[in-house]
């Protein structure tokens, strides 16, 4: 199993690193660059290729093999990247990205959907189902590593290391991966779909899609299995700032704290999936073990906003340590959820896998974006008490559709 985990590794590694790229090392580099805050918020809507995975999904899964897509994708970041190392985000306190620069930052959103795909139907192929839950706990692990090294990592470089510099360096990263893609043994040996595999009615992808066994069950979950934990860390952290607590104490802990417990939770997950633990009821009891976390971190905030309250030492250690906890639990969770999902797609014919998983991830997606868009609008019309009332009900919903899960995936 070693020599599947470990390249497989590798590449999510890599594959975290345009999330950590976008949302932490190229908005400071295009703010020192001189554009405005509106300019830099703007360029979130080059995420958007992440949003249209199924277009390309079927063809990842119908032609071609999953290595060969990995490997071109990953190559075709690292061209990208070599591409941006020569072209400045602004000139002479230019106030617009360039669209030549734009449309790099696209097409590099664009390579790396079409490796995501590609390295999570390799993934499905590659581990028999007794390693989903190592195999998933390396899935999750390495792409938060790879974000914060890209993020976090890259960002400590940029007093030493220019814009050229650092994207060269990106560069070179991705076509080692690529190079790791295509060489390595365990890779080499998944078969390519052959033309007597692909499923009938093509035409009619989403029906087919939607009779696999468990989907509609699993579309169901992964929309609302996040909806409570989100609203809630996304207020949580600000809601601390407006009481008082320091930006650069609360950004310490909501980042670098917050990934490693993030990432020991995932750890802690796949070491329990690993020990011959049934799914379902795994996923049940760290679903209430959250729900109780997030009783018990919105009990702390209603005593902080009671008028004689006060924000000392104390106070300030309970309530960081509850939120660390409630990210440790997310981890968890997020393990044994994707777990499911691969699971789930693993009864598709091998043609649709990857189509299905990417209709899976992408619901996961849109439930994750949907509560952490709306949960400031919705503190602001409810009211601090009910809105975290709603995010305790609505993290009870998934422990609720547990019950309904179908056999299949028992």
């Amino acid at each position: 199993m070693r020599g599947k985990l470990l390249p497989l590794a590798g590449l999510y590694l890599v594959q975290g690193l345009p999330y950590g790229l976008q949302s932490g090392l190229l908005p400071v580099l295009l703010r020192a660059g001189g554009l405005s805050l509106t300019r830099v918020g703007l360029t979130k809507v080059l995420y958007a290729p992440w949003l249209f995975k199924l277009v390309w999904a079927p063809l990842v899964g119908t032609r071609g093999s999953p290595r060969a897509w990995l490997t071109l994708s990953t190559a075709a970041l690292g061209l990208v990247c070599g591409l941006l190392a020569a072209l400045p985000p602004a000139e002479g306190g230019q106030a617009e990205l360039p669209v030549t620069v734009a449309g790099l930052l696209l097409l590099l959103n664009l390579g790396a959907a079409v490796q995501d795909v590609a390295l999570d139907t390799l993934a499905m192929q590659l581990l028999e189902p007794a390693e989903l839950g190592p195999g998933n706990t390396v899935q999750v692990v390495a792409y938060k590593l790879g974000s914060v090294l890209a993020g976090g990592g890259l960002l400590a470089l940029v007093p030493t290391l220019s814009w050229p510099q650092l994207f060269l360096l990106l560069a070179a990263t991705y076509w080692l991966a690529a190079a790791l893609a295509w060489a390595t043994p365990a890779l080499q040996q998944l078969p390519s779909p052959q033309p007597s595999e692909l499923p009938p009615h093509t035409l009619h992808l989403l029906q087919d899609l939607l009779a696999v066994p468990g989907t509609l069950w699993t579309a169901g979950f992964v929309l609302t299995y996040k909806l409570g934990e989100q609203g809630a860390s996304s207020l949580f952290p600000l809601l601390l700032l407006d009481r008082g607590l320091s930006a650069p104490e609360l950004g310490l802990w909501n980042s670098v704290g917050a990934v490693a417990c993030s990432i020991a939770g995932s750890s802690l997950g796949g070491a329990l999936m690993s020990g011959r633990r049934k799914l379902l009821p795994l996923l049940r009891s760290v679903l209430q073990f959250r729900l109780g976390g997030l009783a018990c971190q919105t009990t702390l905030l209603f005593c902080l906003d009671t008028p004689w309250a006060r924000l000392d030492p104390g106070t300030v250690l309970r309530v960081l340590l509850s939120l660390c906890l409630q990210h440790f639990l997310g981890g968890l969770v997020t393990t044994a959820t994707f777990t499911l999902m691969m699971c789930c797609s693993q009864l598709a014919h091998s043609a649709l896998q990857a189509t299905h998983y990417s209709l899976l991830a992408t619901l996961e997606l849109l439930g994750k974006l949907l509560m952490g868009t709306l949960a400031g609008a919705l503190a602001d019309s409810l009211g601090l008490h009910l809105c975290f009332s709603l995010f305790l009900a609505l993290s009870a919903i998934p422990i609720l559709h547990l019950s309904l899960a179908p056999r299949a995936l028992a």
